[in-house]
């Protein structure tokens, strides 16, 4: 029975977005054209289509052959053409949240999903899988749970204590879900808990958060700040736990680190698309001071425009995601990490990671601007002229010279198949429904039902310490996108000359 679920949740990979903004239309003649508004201003219908159908081509050029040489382990060796595993980090607990909640929609959007065989499995296997979970927590001395538990004996004896903020802060989601689905808080209780403590764990001075903590002390490993690896999902889940749940105490932690990301890290010009100076970065800092920590940025950081679409904040996005398709074309892919000072790679490697390509799904979702497609589009060639393997898709060892890693990791038929194909399928019952449904961080379908936000134990889980929430923080959707940057190029085209130049790139 395992196995036979298995093999139907990888046969059903479905995709959504949170952001309102799909009616917003599209009329590049209503300006004055240059040749860089030229060059991206419009994509025939019949090319869109094609890439669509290339995009599904690549997904099952993998997906197939992942079936033939590798299931049942976790991953695929592309080049070698055989299976590897297993894959510790497996996000399946949203996995199988997800499937059940798609099967159990009375409205049935992808047609009918609910195998003839099926009584509630996935839910009971969540449920099951949340338990073993449980170790992690209640073994802790702080309320962190511990980052590594035995789904059979629990937390191991003498086992690591350090975790990173993200991992111990992006439960909130799932665990919320979980409590509402079966009618038991003790999750949901054990992921805000952990929330509420690394809040008091913020530095006094600044307010912010370091990258890796101990969870036996509450003592910072690791005192880097910033929105990429470590830290970045749960920023995510602050605020998408508020679009699920409705609770203010999710808005307000939300908007004060947004508040505060911006003041401790952003550099360049004040606005993304008016006055002088360099473009818009957001850096590593120190969480004690707020001072440059590294003159690296890594390439999770680029899941970083996406949320920014989230929380409404469109100009900041926009020039965000600029910045890393800047970086994107100037090696084909992205390396892991770009040393924004000296303008190279700090770290080679890529590993088909989705981040860059979701938030250009998200931003495309938001604006419709066509730029967005073409930066699709540049994506999928490359995936399919510099990464393609015999047997599927491997990672870059190196953007410099473009050897690979006989190794295709799950994300990339999972997220960034799944974000590049739902950028070039109009149709796709998740882009007519957007309102409806909402991504985990792992590119998982939750529903945004009324359902998630009534229930008898909200009391007891914020009667106390509960802070007012701040009122300035528009979510995403057509009125907070400057007109202009529908209709021309999202970031005017002398500052996208002026990131391409500094960058070394030929747009």
């Amino acid at each position: 029975m395992v196995a036979q679920l298995r093999h139907w949740l990888w046969g059903h990979v479905i995709f959504i977005l949170v952001v309102h903004a799909s009616e917003c239309a599209f009329n590049i003649f209503r300006y004055p054209l240059g040749s860089i508004e030229r060059k991206y201003g419009s994509l025939p219908e019949s090319e869109r289509l094609r890439l669509k159908e290339d995009t599904r081509d690549m997904f099952y050029f993998g997906y197939d052959n992942y079936m033939k040489y590798a299931y049942p382990e976790d991953e695929l060796n592309p080049i070698l053409c055989r299976g590897r595993g297993p894959d510790r980090d497996d996000p399946l607990l949203g996995a199988l949240l997800s499937a059940h909640l798609l099967i159990e929609d009375k409205s049935q959007p992808f047609g009918n999903l609910e195998p003839e065989w099926y009584n509630g499995e996935l839910l009971e296997m969540a449920s099951d899988l949340a338990s073993r979970f449980m170790p992690a927590f209640e073994s802790s001395k702080t309320g962190l749970p511990y980052p590594r538990v035995n789904l059979r004996s629990g937390v191991p004896e003498g086992s690591r204590t350090d975790t990173c903020t993200a991992g111990a802060g992006s439960l909130l989601v799932e665990f919320g879900v979980l409590s509402r689905l079966i009618g038991d808080p003790v999750y949901e209780m054990s992921a805000r808990r952990a929330n509420r403590v690394l809040w008091k764990l913020r530095n006094e001075n600044t307010g912010l958060l370091g990258n890796v903590v101990d969870v036996d002390t509450g003592k910072w490993v690791g005192e880097l700040s910033g929105v990429g690896a470590g830290l970045d999902s749960f920023y995510e889940y602050l605020l998408k736990a508020y679009v699920l749940f409705g609770h203010p105490e999710d808005y307000y932690m939300f908007n004060e680190t947004y508040s505060l990301i911006k003041h401790y890290m952003r550099r360049g010009r004040p606005d993304c698309n008016s006055g002088v100076g360099d473009h818009p970065l957001y850096v590593n800092v120190d969480m004690k001071n707020g001072g440059t920590h590294t003159t690296w940025i890594d390439s999770l950081q680029a899941a970083f425009a996406g949320i920014q679409v989230l929380a409404g904040d469109m100009e900041e996005a926009i020039c965000t995601h600029a910045l890393y398709y800047t970086i994107w074309k100037k090696y084909g892919v992205l390396p892991e990490r770009f040393n924004w000072q000296r303008i190279s790679p700090d770290v080679m490697f890529y590993p088909l990671r989705p981040e860059f390509v979701e938030s250009t799904y998200l931003l495309y979702q938001a604006t419709k601007n066509p730029f967005y497609l073409h930066v699709g589009r540049d994506i999928l060639t490359s995936l399919n002229n510099l990464t393609r393997a015999r047997c599927g898709h491997a990672t870059v060892h190196s953007v410099l010279d473009m050897t690979l890693e006989d190794r295709m990791e799950s994300f990339f038929l999972s997220e960034t198949c799944k974000y590049l194909y739902l950028l070039f399928d109009a149709d796709n019952p998740i882009n007519l429904n957007s309102g409806r449904y909402m991504f985990t961080t792992e590119g998982h379908v939750l529903p945004l039902a009324p359902w998630l936000r009534q229930h008898t134990w909200e009391n007891g889980l914020f009667q106390d310490n509960t802070p007012a929430p701040h009122t300035n923080l528009s979510l995403a959707g057509c009125p907070s996108i400057n007109e202009e940057r529908i209709h021309r190029l999202p970031l005017k085209s002398h500052y996208l000359e002026q990131i391409s130049f500094s960058l070394g790139v030929e747009l």
